[in-house]
């Protein structure tokens, strides 16, 4: 993305962790230059062939973010939720009021969630039309039939919805578990697809996003950056 146009002190605030009422009294009391002139007006447009120190070091645009969580359950998929913890809140990094998530889970539901400040990346994910498949383990509370993966290969009717869910992959693992393999996003979708066949969704866990598998060695709360194949994979 291009810097033509952004402000000078909006620049040097996205690239540190001053604040902005900060940033403009650094500004104003020398400490900043442009390509070595001092500059002491913080709106100065900044282009990106331009250098700025401040106090004589270099400030450099961060790079896009991406992380993996491995999501333990009673923490909500939000940036801020004032009764309980948050997905962000478990990510010590600079700048988490830049961060969104990635496609959410439910507070009781676990498992790998992404984050990322990459807003074209995250829209690749959740996007209706990205075919971006999601793999889930279920537990559920009533015995599953075989049958069921007929059914939800031909798509499950949801309460409520005007069309079929797209064909889902079901893999029965035992009476009471079951690998669940959807490519869409809709409202508490798994619960209320195997609610649709009369069964009970008591816990569930999110194993992949595309070829994005959660770490095995990632605790529950626990993250991690992203390699760079694994954010590649969801461009191509």
């Amino acid at each position: 993305m291009g810097l033509n146009n952004l402000r000078l002190d909006k620049y040097i605030s996205n690239a540190s962790d001053y604040s902005r009422t900060q940033v403009k009294r650094l500004i104003k009391e020398g400490l900043v230059t442009v390509d070595g002139k001092m500059v002491s007006n913080p709106a100065t447009p900044i282009s990106e062939s331009e250098v700025v120190h401040l106090e004589n070091t270099p400030i450099a645009m961060p790079g896009a973010r991406y992380f993996m969580l491995n999501k333990p359950g009673g923490v909500v998929s939000a940036t801020k939720d004032s009764d309980h913890p948050t997905a962000i809140d478990l990510i010590d990094e600079p700048r988490p009021e830049q961060l969104q998530i990635a496609g959410r889970l439910d507070i009781d539901a676990t498992g790998l969630l992404l984050i990322t400040d990459d807003g074209q990346w995250n829209h690749q994910i959740t996007s209706p039309r990205s075919d971006c498949r999601k793999t889930y383990k279920v537990g559920l509370s009533e015995p599953l039939d075989l049958v069921l993966i007929r059914k939800f290969h031909e798509g499950i009717w949801l309460e409520g919805e005007k069309r079929r869910c797209l064909p889902a992959d079901l893999e029965v693992l035992d009476d009471y578990t079951a690998m669940l393999i959807i490519s869409e996003g809709k409202y508490h979708q798994v619960k209320r697809m195997f609610a649709a066949v009369g069964n009970h969704v008591h816990s569930l866990q999110r194993l992949t996003i595309g070829e994005i598998a959660l770490d095995p060695d990632l605790a529950p709360g626990s993250y991690r950056p992203l390699t760079r194949p694994e954010i590649e994979s969801i461009r191509h």
